[in-house]
């Protein structure tokens, strides 16, 4: 009885992943079709939870706005925090302010600074972070919680395993990123689990000069396109 009940609930699964290939399916689409009209763009990513007035919600708003006054648009998960101050920096300078938006029970909604038109809603987080590698020219990524570091280490397997190009990865706050770096070179590195040259994917910096800096010199002499 045990067993029938268990197929039973296991066939009822299988209907209804099959079902949802076109809701996913529905995403890619409309995602593929907006991003691909907006142009280059820089991406920011960091804590949900920091509000105006801490020292990294202030920064990513200078950081964002610098980088629309350099000709980017900036795109953010469209939430509160850093990625508040990420479109809002873009809001300030009049640049292109995009937000994609994730179904979460908590934490997560959408905040005031992102372009009507440039507001994109996704259930799928596998989904969304296409959309984040595929269209950004580069990451800046501020102090965040597990998926700042979920956005940080997918583009960095996916470029050290040559599936996407190169573009610029920037960590933003020394003191927070430190010992994270730390361990990267101590503990993965010498135990031969990473290339030296992989330490290189990733640059450490405090200002919004370094920031932007890094990013021009990069795309010097450089063609801005998709990733893929």
């Amino acid at each position: 009885m045990r067993k029938e009940q268990h197929s039973k609930e296991w066939n009822e699964i299988k209907t209804n992943d099959s079902w949802a290939i076109f809701k996913i399916m529905g995403e890619f689409v409309n995602g593929f079709e907006k991003m691909s009209a907006i142009g280059p763009c820089v991406s920011i990513f960091g804590s949900a939870r920091v509000r105006p007035g801490n020292k990294y919600y202030e920064l990513a708003v200078n950081i964002s706005k610098r980088i629309a006054e350099a000709g980017y648009g900036i795109i953010t998960g469209g939430g509160p925090g850093i990625m508040e101050a990420g479109n809002r920096g873009a809001n300030l300078a009049g640049g292109t302010s995009v937000g994609l938006n994730i179904d979460l029970p908590f934490e997560q909604h959408d905040n005031p600074y992102i372009d009507d038109d440039k507001s994109l809603d996704f259930d799928y987080f596998f989904v969304r972070k296409v959309m984040f590698v595929k269209y950004s020219q580069g990451f800046v990524v501020m102090p965040g919680g597990f998926g700042t570091l979920d956005e940080l280490f997918e583009a960095i397997t996916l470029i050290q395993t040559h599936k996407i190009h190169t573009f610029p990865i920037i960590l933003v706050g020394t003191d927070f990123w430190q010992g994270l770096i730390d361990w990267v070179k101590n503990t993965m590195l010498e135990a031969g689990n990473i290339s030296p040259r992989d330490l290189d994917l990733v640059k450490v910096v405090d200002t919004e000069d370094e920031v932007v800096e890094i990013i021009d010199a990069f795309y010097k002499g450089r063609t801005l396109s998709p990733n893929f």
